[in-house]
C-alpha cells in the first residue's frame, strides 16, 4: 500500500496514490463556485468542504440537545418523507468572483501573522487531499458563526463550550434529516458565501505532485482542526482530469474524462471510495455554452449582466467524488419529432411491473426484516445506507418505469441522434427498469461527446457520455451501449466497489446485464434470446482469449490486491494497482472475465433466479460499497445448494478473481457455443465464402464475359457479420475481388463500427489498398475503437499502410485521448 508519508508515486510502479486520510477527516459536502475559461483552458474559483472528523477522532458532542435533536449522527433507519426534488426557493444570489492565482505553496498571511510550512509543525494535524495540476492561491477558514440561519440549529441545545460554536454549529448542520435536506443545502450555500475567520491563526498548505496538505498551528488533531474551509485554486490546462478540445462542429468544449486520476485535477478531494459525500455546484460559462453536470435538477441557466450564465447543481445521494461529471459545450438538446414512438420494449410488457424482480423466498442477507412479498419492494427499514432521499423508499419511483430524459449533442449530429438514440433510450431505461426495478437516479441526461473520447460510453449520476461511434450503422450497437451505461445506474453507482481494483462489480454486472437488457428491448422470445446470448458470449469469449494471450499476466487478474483488497493504511490512505499503466484503459479483461464470472454462477442458479436475486442484492445494498465477498457470500448463502454443489468463496476466488489465464469452466463452455444456430449459420456462410475464394485465386482462367461465381449468401445480423469476419480473418489469402464482393454483400461501410472494425483489419491485412479510405474515416472517426489498429497498419512495414497510420495520427493527435495518445506514439513513432 501507497503511505502517505510518501511524498512521490515510484516512477518504476504503475499504481496510483490515494493520499488523503479518510480515517482521519471526511468531508461530507463539497460546494464549487467555479467560472470556465476558455481561452485560458482553465476553470478557477473556490470549494468550499464541510468536513467531519473521523469516528475515531471524534469528541463528545459539546451541548446537551433536548426535545427532537436528540441526536447528533443521522440514524440509518429512520422513516423519510417522499422529498420534492426542486432547488430551494430561497437560494442566496451569487456573485462572480475573480481569483487571482500566485505561488503560495510557501507561505501564506492570515491577518499580520505569516506561517511558514516548515515552521518545525511535526506535531499538528495534516489534513491531506488528493490533488494534481492545481494551482492553489489561498485556504482559509469559513466563519460558519456569522450566518444567521446556522443560529437556529441551537435553539433547543444548551450553549456550547467556549471557542467550540462553529464546531457545534457544523455538526448539527450535518445531522439534519433528509426531510431537510432543502433546509440543509441553503445553509451550506449560505456557509460557502460566509466571510473568513478573522483573527484566527491562518491554515498553511503544501502541494505535491499527489496531494494537497493543509495544517493549522496548534491543531494536533482532526477534532481540533476547523470544520469548513475554502480553498481558492484554479486549474491547469495540462491537468489530466478534463479534456479541452473540439466538438464535431469544431466549436471548443471541455469534460471531466473519467481518467485514472479521476477529479483531483478538476478540485481537491478525497478520492478514496469510503469517502463518500454530497455536492453543490454553480458553473459560470459564456452564455452561449451548455453546462451539463451529474446533479439531481435538471438546471436552467441565469444570465448574469456579465454576459455569462449560471448553472446551479446539487445531489442529495453521498457518492465518491469520482462520480462528479462535468461537460461544458455548445450542446443542443434532440427533440422529438411528433411522428416518432417508443419503439420496442415498454413495461407493460413486464409481467412484475411494480417493482420488476421475480418472486424471491428468503429475506434480504444482511437484514432484520422478517420476509415480505417481493412485489412491493424495499420499505424504510430495507435502506441500511446513511440517511438520504432515497428513491427506493418512494412508491412513485417504483412505478416509474421511464424516468424523465434527454440527450445533447453538437448540431451536426442532432439528425442522427434523434433518429437513432431518442426512440431507444425510453425502451431501455423501461426494460432496466423491469429487470432491475427502482431507478436509483431521478432522471437522465445523455451526452455525445467529442470524437477523441477514449471509450462507447462512460456512466456518472444523472448524465451518461457516450461516443459518436454508436450513430452509425444500425440500431444494435447504440441500444446495446445505452444499456450498458444505464445498468451501471444500479452496479458501479449506487453500489459501488469500496476498493477500486475490483472494476469488474462496475463493469462484469452492466456487461451481463447489457445483454439481458437488449434482448428485453428487442421483445425477443426466450428461444430467441438464449441464441443471442450464446453469440455474443462466443464472440466475448475469442476477444477475451486473444487479449490473455497478448497482456502481462498481473494485468489479468480481476483481485489484483487479492487478501489485502479493501485494507487501507491507519490513515485511510492506499493505492490502485496499475492504475497509470497506458494500456489498461484500452483492456476489457475485468469486463469479460467478469461478465463470465456471472455467467458461471447463473449456470448453477438458472438464468431467472439469478436476475432474481440481482433484484435483491440491490434492495440490499443500494446505496453502499461492496467488495466481492459481499456479493459472492450473500448469493451462497441465499442458494444454500451452490454449496453442496462445490461451489465456495475459496474456490471462486482461485478459479475467477486471484489468478491470471482461463477457468477451466470459460473453456469447456466455449465450446458449446459453438454449436448453437447462428453460430452455425455464420460457420456455413464462412465456408461458402472460403469456396468463394479459391474460386478467385490469381491463375484462375476466365474467359473475357464468362459471369462470376456466383453464391447465394445468407443475410445476418451484425452481431453475426462481426464474427464472420473475425472467422474470415484467419484466412491465409482474399483477394481484392473477393474483399470487394465481401464489402457489397454485407454493405459493410453502411454497417457500426464493431462490423466496420473487423473490415479495417481485413483490409490491412490483405493490403486492399481501394478500401484504405474506410481504414482512414474509421481511424478518425472512431477513435475509441482504432487504437490498436494503428499497430496493425505498422507492423507490416508497409510504407504505404505506415504512412496512412502516420497521416491518420497527424490528423487526429491534438484532440486524442492522453491514454491513447501515449499508446499510439510509441507505435507510431
Amino acid at each position: 500500500m501507497q503511505s502517505v508519508e510518501n511524498p512521490d508515486l515510484d516512477p518504476n510502479k504503475d499504481d496510483l496514490p490515494l493520499r488523503a486520510n479518510t480515517n482521519h477527516m471526511l468531508v461530507r459536502h463539497y460546494l464549487l463556485d467555479l467560472a470556465v475559461h476558455f481561452q485560458r483552458k482553465i476553470v478557477g474559483g473556490s470549494i468550499v468542504l464541510f468536513l467531519e472528523p473521523g469516528k475515531a477522532h471524534a469528541k463528545t458532542p459539546d451541548c446537551e440537545p433536548t426535545g427532537s435533536c436528540a441526536s447528533l449522527s443521522p440514524p440509518p433507519k429512520q422513516p423519510k418523507q417522499e422529498p420534492q426534488h426542486q432547488f430551494c426557493p430561497i437560494e442566496p444570489d451569487v456573485s462572480q468572483t475573480e481569483v487571482t492565482v500566485e505561488n503560495c505553496d510557501e507561505k501564506q498571511v492570515g491577518g499580520n501573522q505569516t506561517y511558514s510550512w516548515e515552521e518545525g509543525m511535526c506535531n499538528d494535524f495534516t489534513l491531506v487531499f488528493d490533488c494534481c495540476n492545481l494551482s492553489v492561491s489561498k485556504v482559509e477558514e469559513v466563519n460558519v458563526a456569522s450566518v444567521a440561519g446556522m443560529r437556529a440549529l441551537l435553539d433547543d441545545c444548551e450553549q456550547p463550550q467556549a471557542g467550540r460554536l462553529s464546531f457545534t454549529l457544523v455538526e448539527r448542520l450535518l445531522a439534519l434529516s433528509s426531510a431537510r435536506w432543502q433546509e440543509q443545502h441553503n445553509l451550506y450555500f449560505q456557509c460557502s458565501t460566509a466571510p473568513c475567520l478573522r483573527g484566527a491563526l491562518p491554515i498553511s498548505f503544501h502541494t505535491d505532485s499527489w496531494s494537497l496538505q493543509l495544517r493549522k498551528r496548534g491543531v494536533g488533531s482532526p477534532s481540533d482542526f476547523p470544520r469548513v474551509i475554502r480553498i481558492w485554486y484554479e486549474t491547469q490546462p495540462q491537468g489530466a482530469s478534463m479534456r479541452w478540445t473540439k466538438t464535431q462542429d469544431g466549436r471548443c468544449c471541455v469534460y471531466t474524462m473519467g481518467s485514472p486520476i479521476n477529479n483531483r485535477a478538476l478540485f481537491p478531494c478525497q478520492e478514496p471510495p469510503v469517502a463518500m459525500s454530497t455536492w453543490q455546484a454553480t458553473v459560470m460559462a459564456p452564455s452561449e455554452f451548455t453546462v451539463l453536470l451529474s446533479g439531481e435538477n435538471q438546471a436552467t441557466p441565469v444570465q448574469e449582466e456579465s454576459g455569462l450564465s449560471r448553472w446551479t447543481y446539487y445531489v442529495t445521494m453521498p457518492m465518491p467524488a469520482s462520480t462528479f461529471t462535468l461537460a461544458v459545450g455548445q450542446w443542443h438538446e434532440a427533440k422529438v419529432k411528433p411522428s416518432t414512438g417508443v419503439q420496442g420494449f415498454t413495461e407493460s410488457n413486464n409481467s412484475c411491473p411494480e417493482s420488476g424482480c421475480s418472486s424471491v423466498e428468503k429475506p434480504c442477507h444482511g437484514s432484520d426484516q422478517k420476509s415480505q412479498d417481493p412485489l412491493e419492494g424495499p420499505d424504510q427499514g430495507m435502506c441500511l445506507h446513511v440517511d438520504y432521499p432515497c428513491r427506493f423508499t418512494l412508491s412513485l419511483a417504483r412505478r416509474e418505469a421511464i424516468i424523465p430524459h434527454r440527450v445533447f449533442s453538437p448540431v451536426c449530429l442532432l439528425q442522427q441522434v434523434e433518429a437513432l438514440v431518442l426512440p431507444l433510450l425510453p425502451a431501455c431505461l423501461a426494460a432496466a427498469h423491469a429487470v432491475l426495478g427502482v431507478h436509483p437516479f431521478s432522471h437522465l441526461d445523455v451526452l455525445i461527446v467529442p470524437s477523441g473520447f477514449s471509450s462507447l460510453g462512460m456512466a456518472s449520476p444523472h448524465i451518461a457520455f457516450l461516443s459518436q461511434s454508436v450513430l452509425a450503422g444500425p440500431r444494435h450497437l447504440c441500444g446495446a451501449r445505452l444499456c450498458h451505461e444505464i445498468a451501471h445506474s444500479w452496479f458501479g453507482l449506487v453500489i459501488g466497489a469500496q476498493d477500486w481494483s475490483e472494476e469488474w462489480i462496475s463493469e462484469g454486472f452492466a456487461t451481463y446485464l447489457e445483454d439481458v437488457l437488449w434482448a428485453k428491448v428487442q421483445q425477443l422470445s426466450r428461444s430467441e434470446e438464449e441464441d443471442q446470448l450464446h453469440l455474443r458470449a462466443l464472440l466475448r469469449w475469442r476477444r477475451l482469449h486473444d487479449e490473455l494471450q497478448n497482456s502481462e499476466q498481473e494485468l489479468q487478474i480481476l483481485r489484483p490486491h487479492r487478501e489485502s483488497t479493501g485494507v487501507v493504511s491507519e490513515s485511510g490512505a492506499s493505492s490502485v494497482k496499475h492504475c497509470l499503466n497506458p494500456e489498461k484503459p484500452f483492456m476489457q479483461v475485468h469486463y469479460l472475465k467478469g461478465y463470465f464470472l456471472l455467467k458461471f454462477l447463473a449456470s448453477f442458479t438458472g438464468h431467472e433466479q439469478f436476475l432474481a436475486f440481482l433484484c435483491l442484492f440491490v434492495r440490499t445494498y443500494h446505496g453502499q460499497l461492496v467488495l466481492s465477498q459481499d456479493f459472492l457470500q450473500m448469493l451462497l448463502d441465499h442458494f444454500p445448494d451452490l454449496k453442496r454443489q462445490g461451489l465456495t468463496l475459496e474456490g471462486i476466488y482461485a478459479d475467477w478473481l486471484d489468478a491470471p489465464g482461463t477457468p477451466k469452466w470459460l473453456s469447456e463452455r466455449s465450446a458449446a457455443w459453438l454449436q448453437t444456430p447462428l453460430v452455425a449459420e455464420v460457420q456455413q456462410e464462412v465456408t461458402k465464402w472460403i469456396h468463394f475464394t479459391l474460386g478467385h485465386r490469381k491463375g484462375t482462367k476466365r474467359k473475357r464475359g464468362e459471369p462470376c461465381l456466383k453464391v447465394n449468401f445468407k443475410e445476418m445480423g451484425p452481431e453475426q457479420i462481426v464474427l464472420l469476419l473475425e472467422l474470415l480473418l484467419e484466412e491465409e489469402k482474399m483477394s481484392a475481388g473477393v474483399l470487394q464482393t465481401l464489402e457489397r454483400t454485407y454493405s459493410l461501410r453502411m454497417q457500426d463500427a464493431e462490423v466496420k472494425h473487423r473490415w479495417c483489419e481485413l483490409v490491412v491485412k490483405h493490403k486492399h489498398s481501394a478500401a484504405y479510405k474506410d481504414v482512414e474515416d474509421f481511424l478518425i472517426d472512431d477513435q475509441a475503437m482504432g487504437v490498436y489498429l494503428y499497430g496493425e497498419l505498422m507492423v507490416h512495414e508497409d510504407s504505404r499502410q505506415q504512412a496512412l497510420a502516420r497521416r491518420c495520427f497527424s490528423l487526429t493527435q491534438e484532440h486524442m485521448d492522453p491514454a491513447a495518445l501515449s499508446v499510439v506514439s510509441e507505435m507510431i513513432l
